[in-house]
């Protein structure tokens, strides 16, 4: 059946699909507001002109390349062109801040291709196994899930008045996220009679205003992003940097096993990722200022969600991410159904799709490593004719997820309220952190309480919850006793 399904993939359409819908998912991903879920959704009406396992092929190539793209406008504007590319921003801006955008857009591709590469690897090699793993994960587990991903924002801080900040973020973040409709009552919360906020606060236009419009902001006044621009010329010559290999596969492991939990996302594979890399390295005081282990640890956790997300999409039929669950529908719409006949009477339309991950990840590989110094070049476009275009651009991206002139003002308040935040020192990694997280912990409390029949005692009885409070500890006690110590210190 392998033999069959390479022989499908090394046809000339096929590797044309693949080709076109990697190379159209990185031109997806870097233009802000336009998400790869919306990207894979738009194809399927198109995948009907096509084969079954041509359109799939697309498909499949768009999710690894935009995933991979977001990261570019990331690191050179701060625009993450995805919501999974924030966290590459905060360290690949400064980078590019410093002449050295091309040395974080080569650290970005590799982390990028290795953990899409693993991902797939393991999509290929234990699917089934993973399948059944995952849903051993319920309401209580994923509650912890998102306390463990909220346990990073401690990590943000280095002493106690940052610390302070830090969960003042936080907050801010989770109070943003209860707007909206009761996901357990159906009460509305907050929403001002406004019925575009009845789903709450748009998650993608907040982010393009608080990173994009932000930063556009405080950019007038200056003529370029960098003042040294000797550095663009050695683009080529950058070695990468030493021991960068742990970060990227720290990240990989973690965003493949986010990505095989059903509902979990490539945003908090790459913050988790990101914050116990920052926990691990040896010169944590780095991040947050340029640190390529921050980049490669992001990077390598948003694309390993990839394949980890269609273990459960293709074995159970239960959506990794919303990226999977449109995939999911293209599936549907050609009478595939997933489980066990995908991978028996589909099963050589099923390893051609999966075995076309790999030449996804390569094609991005290639394509961001020939084209790392140009796109470099970008940084030194002039802040007049920069500014404006990036702010059309994340303004039409706002509007454009859900039609709403409301998200266009979300987007501009966002925006300005960031510019406040930073001056006075709160960490806009938190809010997101709070913002991404908030209702994931607030539905997996409610569920678990409701499962629990009011106990408590159900986030502490199960032995995935045990493991997870484990590792929660683990993350908060050392900076916990770090800022104690400093606070002894005389």
């Amino acid at each position: 059946m392998i033999l069959q399904a390479l022989q499908a993939l090394f046809t000339p359409i096929s590797l044309f699909a693949v080709f076109i819908g990697t190379t159209s998912g990185v031109i997806v991903g870097g233009m802000p507001g336009l998400t790869a879920t919306m990207a894979v959704a738009l194809l399927i009406p198109v995948t009907f002109a096509l084969e079954p396992l041509t359109g799939l092929l697309l498909m499949g190539g768009v999710y690894c390349g935009a995933m991979y793209g977001g990261s570019i406008p990331a690191i050179l504007l701060r625009t993450p062109g995805t919501p999974a590319a924030v966290a590459t921003a905060l360290e690949g801006y400064p980078m590019t801040q410093k002449g050295h955008g091309g040395l974080a857009l080569k650290v970005s591709v590799i982390a990028s291709f290795t953990g899409g590469m693993f991902s797939a690897l393991v999509l290929l090699l234990v699917a089934p196994v993973l399948a059944i793993f995952a849903l051993t994960f319920g309401p209580p587990e994923y509650f912890l899930l998102a306390i463990l991903g909220l346990a990073g924002i401690v990590s943000m801080a280095d002493d106690e008045n940052r610390l302070v900040k830090a969960i003042i973020s936080g907050l801010i973040g989770l109070i943003m996220a209860v707007v909206g409709t009761d996901p357990m009552s159906g009460m509305l919360r907050y929403t001002a009679g406004l019925t575009d906020l009845f789903d709450g606060i748009a998650f993608m236009p907040a982010l393009i205003g608080m990173f994009s419009i932000s930063q556009m902001l405080e950019l007038t006044g200056t003529k370029s992003i960098i003042t040294d621009t000797s550095t663009i010329t050695k683009i080529k010559r950058e070695p990468l940097p030493k021991g960068i290999h742990k970060p990227i596969v720290l990240g990989s492991l973690v965003g493949t096993i986010i990505g095989i939990l059903p509902g979990e996302g490539a945003t908090i594979a790459a913050f988790m990722s990101y914050n116990i890399a920052r926990r691990r390295s040896k010169h944590p005081e780095l991040f947050g200022k340029g640190n390529p282990e921050g980049i490669a640890a992001a990077e390598a956790g948003n694309n390993g969600c990839v394949g980890g997300s269609l273990v459960p999409t293709l074995t159970l039929g239960i959506p990794g991410n919303s990226v999977a669950a449109a995939l999911l529908g293209g599936l549907l719409v050609h009478g595939l159904i997933p489980g066990p006949e995908l991978f028996t009477k589909y099963g050589v339309m099923t390893y051609a799709f999966i075995m076309s991950l790999f030449i996804a990840n390569i094609v991005f590989l290639l394509l961001g490593l020939f084209m790392a110094p140009y796109f470099a070049r970008i940084s030194l476009t002039p802040t007049a004719l920069l500014i404006p275009v990036v702010c059309l651009f994340s303004v039409l991206g706002s509007y454009a997820m859900n039609n709403s002139i409301l998200d266009i003002f979300i987007a501009l308040l966002c925006g300005l309220a960031a510019i406040l935040l930073q001056k006075t020192g709160f960490s806009l990694g938190a809010l997101i952190l709070g913002l991404i997280l908030g209702p994931i912990a607030e539905t997996g409390f409610a569920q678990a309480l409701i499962m629990g029949h009011g106990s408590y005692a159900i986030f502490f009885n199960r032995p995935q919850a045990v493991a997870l409070w484990a590792i929660i500890l683990l993350l908060l006690v050392p900076p916990i006793y770090q800022i104690y110590k400093q606070r002894k210190t005389p």
